[in-house]
């Protein structure tokens, strides 16, 4: 089976890959600035609702009700698109979905498509499969737009151009639209994309959107976008094709009314997207003629099996636990080397991909919590990366060559040191000892070999010649001393 997502697979290692982004001191201050905005935008909005707590509750509720029922719901919201005029495709895998993608748009004669944002689309590589096929996709919302003609990587889940700031889309736009003269402030640059969008929405007869939710009692499709370009993609093309991760389901209408809330003030610090677009299945002499739904596994399946990693599913894609985490917020999205980027793409890509790529994600976090307590539908993100690491540790030791890295050695021969008071002691003694030759004014600023990862960046406080042990130990003999009195002769 096939899965892909993004560039996993080539992408170095995050360790590696971050490094190089904390060196662009460009790239961390425009990433710094959109996320505070982000943040203050979100918590103003959150502030204002009471119940905020219970929706969270209630979104995590209803989707790990849709996911332990998956397959009911799926089958039910397949009966009733198509009862309504869709008609439903269902992909394994990457591969799948991008041969019947192409195979539709070669069905209806089309030589392009405008779409509307869908990470699933860039998950599975499909822009890479069209233009395999000389079929040119045209990315119509505009964060995803600058990325295509910057010839970039999505660095956000929500803003894709987070890492890009005005003056270089300026550059952009004026090199690839063949535009001579062009302002430099935001109605300008808004003015020439909408220019050239406006030209494929009225040309181009296919489109292809993804979606947030499918909605399983009425075989509805839902978007929910900033811009206006979802509606023109969803509404004006003879042909439209969506692209639908089978997580996306839930139950019914109802439940928008939940998440309808929570995504946009956690997405974009919204109190309601300013487009919310709904369509089911077909009508004659409004919207598109031919409607197609793609229900994409990808590797969800096998989440699905695992009660802690099925939790990962419930993403809603709002991009808050980026904004808040603060190992994003120093290295970009670019350096996770995936799509999914940030502590859900942390937990994500490793996942989707059976942990074949990704390895070092799970542990591209400091644990703050940060992520869970921003998340509107209440993934335990850090109890995840736990879990995760530790399906690392289990899979490397099974091996011969994992079974011999020094790291893990030393975490066995640490752990039986742990299991024993006095292995403990004594080793404390000796790292006294051993701690002389790198202690300058009561701090190890650097120390040899493998060790040396953890005062590369920072330093450590000396081991005290007295530990808490021995100081209980001293008090105890001090106390008993009292009681007894002085010796007699």
């Amino acid at each position: 089976m096939s899965i892909r997502v993004g560039k996993t697979a080539t992408a170095p290692a995050f360790p590696v890959a971050a490094h190089q982004s904390l060196e662009d001191t460009q790239l961390r201050r425009n990433v710094k600035h959109a996320t505070d905005v982000i943040r203050a935008k979100r918590q103003k909005v959150v502030d204002e609702m009471p119940d905020w707590q219970q929706l969270r509750q209630a979104g995590h509720d209803i989707k790990n009700h849709a996911l332990r029922h998956l397959d009911y719901y799926l089958q039910q919201f397949e009966r009733n698109c198509e009862r309504a005029g869709g008609k439903v495709h269902w992909a394994r895998d990457a591969d799948e979905a991008n041969a019947i993608i192409v195979g539709l748009v070669r069905q209806y004669q089309g030589e392009e498509i405008i779409k509307v944002k869908t990470m699933t689309s860039d998950e599975i590589g499909l822009n890479r499969a069209l233009e395999a096929e000389h079929i040119q996709p045209h990315e119509t919302d505009l964060a995803d737009m600058i990325v295509q003609l910057g010839e970039d990587e999505p660095s956000h889940i929500v803003v894709p151009a987070l890492h890009k700031n005005r003056a270089e889309i300026r550059e952009i736009f004026q090199k690839k639209m063949q535009l001579e003269h062009l302002g430099s402030q935001p109605n300008d640059l808004t003015d020439a994309a909408r220019t050239y969008l406006r030209e494929k929405f009225l040309r181009v007869n296919i489109g292809l959107s993804g979606a947030n939710f499918a909605i399983a009692e009425t075989g509805s499709v839902c978007v929910v976008e900033s811009e206006g370009n979802g509606r023109m993609c969803v509404s004006l093309p003879d042909v439209l094709i969506t692209l639908v991760g089978i997580e996306k389901v839930i139950p019914t209408f109802q439940d928008l009314e939940v998440f309808l809330q929570l995504l946009p003030r956690s997405a974009t610090g919204e109190r309601m997207n300013p487009y919310n677009s709904i369509w089911t299945g077909t009508h004659a002499g409004d919207g598109p003629r031919a409607f197609h739904v793609v229900l994409l596994d990808n590797g969800r399946t096998n989440l699905l099996e695992n009660a802690q990693e099925r939790e990962t599913l419930d993403c809603i894609r709002c991009g808050a636990c980026l904004n808040a985490c603060p190992v994003y917020r120093e290295t970009g999205g670019h350096a996770y080397g995936s799509i999914y980027s940030g502590p859900i793409g942390a937990i994500l890509s490793p996942q989707l991909q059976s942990m074949e790529h990704s390895r070092s994600l799970p542990y591209a976090s400091s644990l703050c919590g940060a992520c869970y307590e921003v998340c509107p539908v209440k993934i335990n993100i850090p109890e995840l990366l736990i879990h995760l690491r530790g399906r690392v540790v289990r899979e490397d030791q099974s091996t011969l060559t994992g079974s011999l890295n020094p790291e893990n050695i030393a975490m066995k021969f640490a752990a039986s040191i742990f299991q024993n008071h006095r292995r403990y002691e004594a080793a404390q003694r000796m790292a006294r000892l051993a701690q002389s030759p790198f202690t300058r004014k009561g701090m190890i600023g650097s120390l040899p070999g493998m060790m040396g990862e953890w005062t590369r960046f920072r330093d450590l406080r000396q081991i005290p010649q007295h530990s808490f042990r021995d100081w209980w130990r001293t008090r105890e003999q001090q106390g008993r001393q009292k009681k007894e009195g002085p010796a007699h002769d």
